[in-house]
């Protein structure tokens, strides 16, 4: 019998009988800004799991990157290659195989969410996305605007990428490498996304270094927790559906619990409890679940 290495936030890591070996389970808890919301999505959890296998495959059948990914064995759980963690900044030896890079690596394809939040306070230039200075919320960036942030600290922090380099004590070939595994994964991502209708705006992914420090994509992205989406349709008539966990996050930005969260943060003073939510939001966040992994995947749910 395995035991419970980890609680995060969304899932739980186990241990099984091979030492090399661990077990992904997935439960039915969300997270916005950092906190766990006290209630549960039915099938979430499943929904996580099947989407994110859905996206291993066809990242190894592409030859884009390797995968921990073993197998699937149940719904809401998975078989993965363990990693080891360091998280001393700077600690990780040049010739270690099997390691996680303690690094995140987002790619944005539109101007949105926390990306347009900064853009409007001048923390990101215009010059920097590639947009007009009076360019309007959502617009397609002309190229795909890479950043890099921090793990293992309190809060996610976006670096540079000397930053990087030294956290992670990579090299800059195996940086860039990594870069380019993380925007091929998401020509496949928007390839298949755009068959039903959607847009791929933005994702997060995170990485491993594998056998001969060959690049190895790890833990989940491609859902609504890592990525946001849009429709399509909805999209080219001038509107920004959000087809992702933003809609929860948007819940609690009309409800004041945002401000209320970053002032206590900024402040140093204890962080007011996340509240519950309500039940129809609780009903409609569970049916996006399930839509959107039909959408994603093809695939019946």
């Amino acid at each position: 019998m395995g035991e419970m290495l980890y609680q995060g936030k969304v899932k739980q890591v186990w241990s099984t009988d091979d030492p090399e070996v661990l077990e992904f389970r997935f439960t039915n808890q969300i997270s916005v800004f950092d906190q766990i919301i006290p209630s549960l999505i039915p099938r979430k959890g499943e929904s996580l799991n099947r989407t994110t296998a859905h996206w291993f495959k066809l990242v190894e059948d592409a030859g884009i990157c390797k995968t921990h990914l073993i197998e699937v064995n149940a719904a809401d759980r998975c078989l993965v290659r363990k990693v080891k963690v360091i998280k001393e900044p700077g600690a990780i030896p040049r010739d270690m195989e099997w390691v996680f890079v303690p690094l995140e690596v987002i790619v944005r394809h539109y101007l949105s969410g926390s990306a347009w939040r900064r853009f409007q306070r001048g923390e990101l230039s215009a010059e920097a996305l590639g947009v007009a200075p009076d360019c309007e919320y959502g617009v397609k960036l002309a190229q795909p605007f890479v950043e890099v942030t921090t793990k293992f600290e309190k809060f996610d922090r976006n670096i540079n990428r000397d930053e990087g380099l030294e956290i992670s004590n990579i090299t800059e070939e195996e940086y860039d490498a990594i870069v380019a595994a993380a925007l091929g994964v998401d020509e496949i991502i928007e390839r298949e996304a755009a068959r039903n209708g959607l847009i791929h705006v933005d994702g997060k992914k995170e990485f491993a270094l594998g056998t001969n420090r060959e690049v190895v994509l790890v833990d989940t992205f491609g859902t609504l927790d890592e990525d946001r989406w849009w429709d399509a349709e909805a999209y080219d008539n001038g509107e920004c559906i959000e087809l992702s966990k933003e809609f929860v996050r948007s819940h609690y930005i009309g409800t004041g619990h945002q401000n209320d969260l970053k002032a206590a943060r900024d402040a140093g003073t204890d962080e007011p409890p996340i509240p519950a939510l309500p039940q129809s939001v609780i009903d409609e966040t569970a049916s996006l679940y399930a839509s959107m992994y039909e959408r994603l995947t093809s695939q019946t749910f």
